[in-house]
């Protein structure tokens, strides 16, 4: 090659690496600018920390290394936490990337997460155009053998040194601050990172769950077993909204079964403590309320154990995949368990009707007790009914917009209208026995489906809001049961009114139905009992943290919700 041609290669190289230097960190800091818009709980000093103090990092990181493009491949790992924040933030529209948005994905099954990334192409195609340049362009540059100049560097370097001082400076003072400051929480993508360890940390105890929970007993039995073999089902719901149901009072007949039912008490003011399933079920699983969760969770085991060392045949039915998490741990402890899709098939919750009946009729002389994980209501709600169950239209499947609201409504409350035949044709199967009988009905959370100006849509955000935790929940008492426990029936229907945290009174209410005696038994929480006082509001946040609802995210738009439904908020 000609001197001339080296000196135009080495010029250009030079202007792909010079392009490099500067648009990189750019980019990488394009999640800090809109965190700095969309978390309210900053404060000015931290809003400058976040911007100063990664920039002047990622200028030096860039400009130390004269081939830059091998320092662009370096920092994919950050790029990859960017595009990640950014589908996060416009998916809920706030909210570094959780802990729980990291088990999330290793516990959502690829059909869910393949119905999900459908409605996501625009903010894929976003993050794609951001930083897929930058890679190509750096592809190119090691291609080339381009670097940087010293003239080019020697700026870059000061201007890096002198953002990073400033973020420093700022993080100095805001370590000093009365409020202190945790980078940890605050600082993106510090924060993340650490996030990421907690989950892997939060997976390796759940692996290790059988060992940690071995020694762990409710020491239960029945005080006064009835003359006649008991029946008990738990039915665990998927993303329902106690404000789509019928029996709390909804304009639409979403209910036209249950309403007609004898014997169904509806809780309208219950509440969930966690807005994930990975975590709501296992509370509503448990003894445990946010408070004792991060402590015991994995040294506990689940109500399944409890009617199981009281003598009571214990069979768990579910119609969602197994994922590695609580959940199938404490089904696979019934004598009996099923996962309809363990075929590789998709399964609708009426499916689990003949199961039901199998296990409560294969030893009819023994109490049983049944849990049944349902799929309840989630996305694609259309998914989720047979046609005939199409009774509001018109429906839309997939295409999630804020413009498509109505027609996905339709096809959310066509998904309640068959949970509503699927509880109906769980009392059916119980109710032909004749034996006395109880149901507990509650969903593990509630969804967002653009109703307020935040246009949020779907569960498992990193703050709640009032459409994720205000969860149906309702018992329901066979005529045999309430002959036979009068007083269980009239303080159900009397607490009915009362605030509820489903998450702290399932298992309680349960144990005061079953007539279990077990220390962790606290009468104060079941609905059954007329004791019963409602605890106070709490959340499990994301760090696993009880904390009041005031300082769970809720907006005041949250608060007036809930003030409209005469909830309390504390």
């Amino acid at each position: 090659m000609k001197h001339s041609d080296q000196h135009i290669t080495s010029h250009h190289g030079s202007i792909l690496a010079g392009i490099l230097l500067w648009s990189v960190p750019l980019l990488l800091i394009v999640p800090n600018i809109i965190l700095d818009f969309t978390e309210i709980h900053y404060t000015a000093c931290e809003r400058a920390i976040n911007v100063l103090l990664p920039a002047g990092i990622h200028l030096l990181l860039m400009s130390a290394w004269r081939r830059n493009g091998i320092t662009t491949f370096c920092l994919l790992p950050v790029m990859v936490l960017c595009a990640f924040q950014i589908v996060l933030l416009f998916l809920y529209g706030e909210s570094i990337i959780a802990v729980d948005m990291f088990l999330n994905v290793t516990t959502t099954n690829v059909h869910e997460a393949g119905e999900l990334l459908l409605n996501l192409g625009p903010a894929i195609a976003v993050v794609c155009v951001l930083y897929m340049p930058p890679l190509v362009m750096a592809g190119i540059a090691l291609g080339r053998c381009a670097y940087l100049s010293r003239k080019q560097q020697r700026p870059a370097l000061y201007s890096g040194a002198i953002l990073s001082i400033a973020g420093i400076i700022c993080m100095a003072i805001a370590f000093c601050s009365t409020s202190g400051y945790n980078p940890a929480r605050r600082l993106f993508p510090v924060n993340v990172t650490a996030n990421i360890f907690t989950a892997v940390e939060r997976t390796e105890a759940s692996n290790h769950y059988f060992e940690t929970s071995e020694a762990f007993s409710y020491h239960a039995a029945v005080t006064d077993p009835d003359s006649v073999p008991e029946i008990f089902v738990l039915v665990i719901g998927e993303t329902s909204r106690a404000g789509n149901w019928q029996l709390n009072g909804y304009e639409r007949p979403t209910n036209p079964r249950l309403s007609k039912r004898d014997g169904v008490i509806s809780y309208t003011k219950a509440l969930s403590e966690s807005n994930t399933t990975h975590k709501s079920v296992p509370l509503l699983m448990s003894h445990l309320g946010a408070a004792e969760f991060a402590d015991s969770i994995y040294s506990s085991r689940s109500v399944i154990d409890a009617f199981r060392e009281a003598g009571y045949r214990t069979v768990w039915l579910s119609n969602q995949q197994r994922n590695g998490s609580l959940i199938d741990f404490f089904g696979s402890r019934a004598e009996g368990n099923l996962f309809l899709t363990d075929d590789g098939k998709e399964h609708r919750d009426l499916e689990l009707c003949p199961y039901l009946s199998a296990a409560i009729n294969t030893e009819p002389r023994r109490p049983v007790f049944v849990v049944l994980h349902t799929y309840g209501s989630h996305f694609n709600y259309q998914a989720r009914y047979p046609e005939e169950y199409g009774v509001f239209g018109p429906e839309i499947a997939t295409e999630a917009e804020p413009s498509n609201r109505a027609g996905l409504i339709n096809a959310y409350d066509n998904a309640i209208v068959y949970t509503d035949a699927v509880l109906d044709s769980i009392i059916s199967t119980v109710s032909a026995t004749g034996r006395p009988a109880a149901m507990v009905y509650l969903a593990d959370h509630g969804e967002d489906i653009y109703d307020d100006d935040r246009e949020r849509f779907l569960h498992a955000s990193p703050t709640p809001t009032y459409w994720q935790i205000h969860v149906p929940m309702l018992v329901w008492l066979s005529d045999t049961y309430r002959t036979m426990h009068p007083e269980k029936y009239a303080a159900a229907c009397a607490n009915s009114s009362k605030d509820v945290s489903s998450s702290q009174s399932a298992f309680h209410t349960l144990m005061s139905l079953s007539g279990i005696s077990t220390p962790y038994y606290k009468p104060e929480l079941a609905l059954t009992e007329n004791c019963y006082n409602a605890p106070a509001r709490q959340y499990l946040n994301d760090y696993n943290e009880d904390v009041d609802l005031e300082e769970a995210g809720l907006r005041e738009s949250d608060f007036r919700q809930l003030a409209l439904h005469s909830i309390s908020a504390r």
